[in-house]
């Protein structure tokens, strides 16, 4: 299956990055690799050429304010530059924090369709002699399917950058995510740089990243393990923790022979290292340990110094798991301005709830910060997850100590960053950094929201405003993880359907547009193992909901005409599939069976579907139909690399538009002045790559409004057009959150 061809929501890259898959290796040496411009166009391969090339009108681009709302892995501060820090995300890029906006700023929405898994970033390395220079490690993930990774390199603070390919994988959204920094200038020699990788030891590079080959490295790599979790330099020595059993610490002081650090404590030799952090003052190696390298399943970790100059080793564990109070250890910082100051992290400690601990005494004494901490998420308000307060944090495995500032304390978690300049008053720092991925969109006809979003991972959203995070925070009532489904009624907008995994129901209606919530009285067993989309008629009587479970499996579908209060199941509706309502008539239905590529059709309200035309694409449930805004039986059907197909009759007959030959997600907005028809959009191909496409033809011709600096990745599961506003688009990302383009 090619890449561009998985459903990348983040259950699903989570769920395949943690399976069975995530243990394959690569075979073959890590031979050199050749560089290539950054932003250059991929070749697609076999793609047919259609002889059109698509015009292109200018857009300015925006991300829609929610914030954070992913898993932050790394955040490195620039030892050398007051101001200057990095942060890198799992499936949503890498940033810069620009001082003077005090914001965010990303550095890899320039990367394409088709290499959407370098949007994981393993690591990120500064030159601390050289401040305009980082490096990037990209690459999401070392299954078979996945592409191989990419080192970019800039000198200019990362405004531009240079590429090289890769022969191995990096898993910058599987486990183990969390771990140090992977990548590391040479303390010694600038033109140096190592890369640890997980399943193909030690790469080096004598040009600044331009080329890699293979290092020698005395452990040798594993198909199914972590391979290096962390290089960091101690001075003029490199240490690299080792993450396929044994709980090893290697060293080098010359940059080609590496040794084993002696004197490993025993309770180390079953843990995995998981980051390190040296502390030149006093001459310490802070490391931490786990019993997996996180940032799930981990039960038990402990804390250890090695004192760099003796070589001998103390436990400075702040509190060992024990019992019902299980997890492990994570993230570490040393204060480059106070000897003898550290912080450490717990992770994956689901009880308490994690916290910081902090050490002024070398370890010795230890205070948490949690019980002091006052948070402030009024710029973030989804944080308080539907209850009064937020929580301190889990997947704690990001910590950084600013070295101009030692009470400046930032730490990520798996929905965003905090920082603190006073180790009381916390506050998210993600001005600029969203790392939601996008399910569904929905934009109103007319009043309340200016958008409604369901996102993986932090549910539905009621967006006020598309410059602020939205003030009621996820939706409640109740409160959803992953949204699987979301729709108003066309000619009663104010009635909102939603669907989702969530604790306390997984289905809830709105009959004021988005902004409160009702669950559902009653709903279908299988609802809570397996929810998936769901669809309500156009005067918001009739609620059809499908079934699929997380595997694939798929379920009958339901109907309720009664607000969810009962359900019944439709022996005809072609299981599993995404139910879409008519606009116009409230008593017609469509859905499309992926497995049979035939159309069904409902002419009674979702109680009984027929079968209307087939001989369509199948093979692949990310098919999906379309229903053109203010029009009766007017569909659309985006079948990906198969092409685009319009149907005029309700479902009877589809005709293929021959002016695009890939359609990847559909949606309609306002139509252009003097246009009766509503302007299309999609994510789509109508030459050889893929890209956002306006069509106010009827899909006659298009017109690109992205452009080659925002691709984004993988944006291939929402997009609409604003019905108020003709030209302005929302597009869905999978970790770059919800852009939004007007012409410029």
């Amino acid at each position: 299956m090619a890449d561009d061809d998985r459903n990348h929501s983040r259950r699903t890259l989570l769920a395949t990055a943690s399976g069975a898959a995530a243990a394959l290796a690569l075979t073959g040496p890590a031979a050199a690799a050749t560089g290539s411009p950054a932003g250059a166009a991929v070749s697609a391969g076999a793609r047919p050429a259609t002889g059109r090339g698509a015009a292109a009108q200018a857009y300015t681009w925006r991300t829609a304010a929610i914030g954070g709302t992913g898993f932050v892995t790394g955040v490195l501060f620039h030892p050398k530059v007051k101001g200057l820090a990095y942060a890198r995300t799992d499936i949503g890029g890498a940033y810069r924090w620009d001082e003077a906006a005090q914001r965010w700023t990303p550095l890899t929405d320039h990367i394409g369709w088709d290499d959407y898994h370098l949007l994981g970033v393993e690591a990120i390395a500064v030159d601390p002699a050289n401040p305009d220079r980082v490096y990037l490690a990209l690459g999401a993930y070392t299954q078979s399917w996945a592409g191989n990774g990419a080192v970019l390199r800039s000198t200019d603070r990362g405004a531009t950058f240079s590429r090289t390919d890769l022969t191995v994988k990096l898993g910058g959204n599987e486990d183990g995510r969390g771990t140090g920094e992977r990548l590391l200038v040479d303390p010694r020699d600038s033109d140096v740089l190592y890369l640890g990788t997980r399943h193909d030891g030690l790469l080096r590079s004598a040009d600044r990243g331009a080329t890699w080959a293979a290092a020698s490295f005395p452990a040798a790599p594993s198909g199914s393990g972590q391979g290096i979790t962390f290089l960091v330099a101690a001075e003029r020595t490199v240490y690299a923790g080792w993450g396929d059993g044994g709980g090893a610490l290697y060293r080098t002081s010359d940059g080609v022979t590496w040794q084993a650090v002696p004197g490993r404590p025993a309770t180390a030799a079953t843990r995995v290292p998981v980051r390190a952090a040296y502390d030149a003052g006093a001459r310490g190696l802070y490391v931490t340990y786990a019993n997996t390298p996180g940032p799930n399943n981990q039960t038990d970790g402990a804390v250890f110094r090695l004192d760099t100059a003796t070589g001998a080793w103390t436990e400075v564990t702040p509190l060992k798991p024990s019992g019902g109070d299980a997890f492990g250890y994570g993230g570490v910082a040393v204060d480059a301005r106070v000897p003898g100051t550290v912080v450490v992290s717990t992770n994956n400690r689901w009880g308490p709830v994690d916290t910081l601990y902090r050490s002024t005494d070398g370890g010795r004494t230890w205070t948490s910060l949690k019980e002091t901490a006052a948070l402030d998420v009024r710029e973030t308000p989804y944080l308080t997850w539907g209850g009064s307060a937020p929580k301190f944090g889990w997947w704690i495995q990001a910590v950084a100590i600013d070295p101009f500032d030692s009470r400046h304390l930032v730490y990520g978690t798996g929905a965003t960053l905090y920082a603190t300049r006073d180790l009381v008053r916390w506050a998210p720092w993600v001005r600029g950094l969203e790392e939601s991925a996008v399910r569904q969109l929905v934009a109103p006809p007319a009043g309340g929201a200016a958008l409604l979003s369901g996102l993986g991972d932090v549910g539905v959203m009621y967006h006020d405003t598309l410059t602020a995070s939205p003030s009621r925070g996820m939706a409640t009532n109740p409160v959803f993880g992953t949204a699987t489904g979301l729709a108003l009624a066309p000619l009663k907008p104010a009635y909102v359907v939603r669907a989702g995994w969530g604790d306390q129901g997984n289905g809830a209606y709105s009959t004021d547009g988005g902004r409160s919530w009702r669950p559902f009285a009653a709903q279908p067993a299988i609802a809570s193992t397996a929810p998936g989309p769901i669809a309500v008629s156009a005067d918001g009587t009739t609620l059809l909901w499908s079934f699929v479970h997380w595997d694939g499996t798929k379920h009958p579908g339901f109907r309720s005409t009664d607000n969810g209060a009962s359900w019944a199941e439709v022996t005809t509706f072609p299981r599993g599939a995404v139910p879409v309502a008519d606009p116009v008539d409230r008593t017609r239905f469509y859905a499309y069976d992926t497995d049979a590529g035939a159309v069904y059709r409902s002419t009674d309200s979702g109680a009984t579907f027929t079968r209307g035309a087939s001989g369509l694409p199948s093979g692949d449930v990310q098919f999906r139909i379309a229903a053109a805004p203010g029009r009766s039986g007017d569909l659309w059907l985006s079948a990906k690399w198969n092409g685009l197909y319009r149907s005029t009759d309700g479902g009877a007959s589809f005709t293929k538009v021959t002016s695009c030959w890939g359609s990847y997600a559909l949606g309609f907005g306002r139509a252009a002045p003097g246009a009766a028809y509503p302007a299309v959009f999609q994510t789509g191909a109508t030459e050889n790559f893929v890209g956002v496409y306006r069509s106010d033809d009827t899909g006659a011709s298009w017109i690109r409004v992205n452009d080659d600096t925002h691709q984004w990745g993988w944006t291939g599961e929402a997009i609409t057009g604003d019905p108020r506003v003709h030209g302005r688009v929302y597009l869905g990302t999978n970790g770059r959150g919800i852009q939004y383009g007007d012409p410029a």
